[in-house]
C-alpha cells in the first residue's frame, strides 16, 4: 500500500474519536458529512482498512459503532428482491446500457422515494458512524448527489463518510478523478 493513503487512512481512527465528531454541526446546525476521496488505484487498500475498522468498532463494543454500506451491494439487494435483476439484463441486452440505467432509477425512486436511503436508514443502529462504500462499482446507474442529498435530508442525527474514489475539491467531486458531476456539496473532507 502506497505511503500515502496508508497515512490518510490511518487518520481516520482518530478523526471518528474526536468528541465533536458525533456532534451536530456546521452553518444549519446539521450532523457532519464527510467524504474520504481517494485515487482508485488504492481501492482494495481502501476496502481492507474500512472493513478492518468497521470490525473494531462493531455495535456494543465502545461509545458508537460503525457501519458500512456498500452501495452496490444494497443495489445488488434491491434489484434481487423486487425481481428486477433479470429484467435489468434484459433491458441492457434489448435496449442497452442507458435503457437499464434509467430503468434501474426509476425503480429505485432516486429523485424521489428513494429506496437505498430507506434501506440505510432502517438499517442504522444507533450511536453509529455510517460509512458509504462501493461508489465507483455502482457507476453509472448510482450518483453520489443521489444518495448524500436525499440521506441528509431523511438521516440527521449520526455522521456519515462517503468513501470516494476520485477527488473532492472546492466542494465538488470527481469519479475516478475525471467525472465531474457538477454538484455542491455541503460535505466536509474526512482528512487531509
Amino acid at each position: 500500500m502506497p505511503e500515502r493513503i496508508q497515512d490518510r487512512l490511518h487518520q481516520i481512527e482518530a478523526r471518528i474519536n474526536q468528541p465533536e465528531f458525533m456532534k451536530s454541526g456546521g452553518a444549519a446546525n446539521e450532523i457532519n458529512y464527510y467524504i474520504f476521496d481517494y485515487d482508485p488505484q488504492d481501492e482494495l487498500a481502501v476496502r481492507d482498512y474500512v472493513d478492518e475498522l468497521a470490525g473494531r468498532y462493531q455495535a456494543g463494543s465502545g461509545p458508537f459503532s460503525v457501519t458500512v454500506f456498500d452501495l452496490f451491494e444494497v443495489l445488488l439487494r434491491f434489484l434481487k428482491e423486487n425481481n428486477y435483476l433479470e429484467m435489468t439484463y434484459d433491458f441492457e441486452n434489448r435496449r442497452g446500457l442507458g435503457y437499464a440505467t434509467d430503468a434501474i432509477v426509476k425503480a429505485l425512486g432516486l429523485s424521489q422515494n428513494n429506496q437505498l436511503v430507506k434501506h440505510i436508514v432502517q438499517n442504522t443502529p444507533p450511536n453509529t458512524v455510517v460509512f458509504l462504500t462501493g461508489v465507483g462499482k455502482c457507476y453509472p446507474v448510482l450518483r453520489s448527489h443521489n444518495i448524500i442529498n436525499n440521506l441528509q435530508q431523511a438521516m440527521d442525527t449520526m455522521p456519515v463518510v462517503l468513501f470516494y474514489p476520485g477527488t473532492y475539491e472546492n466542494f465538488s467531486l470527481k469519479l475516478f478523478g475525471t467525472l465531474s458531476d457538477g454538484n455542491h456539496y455541503r460535505a466536509l473532507p474526512l482528512v487531509k
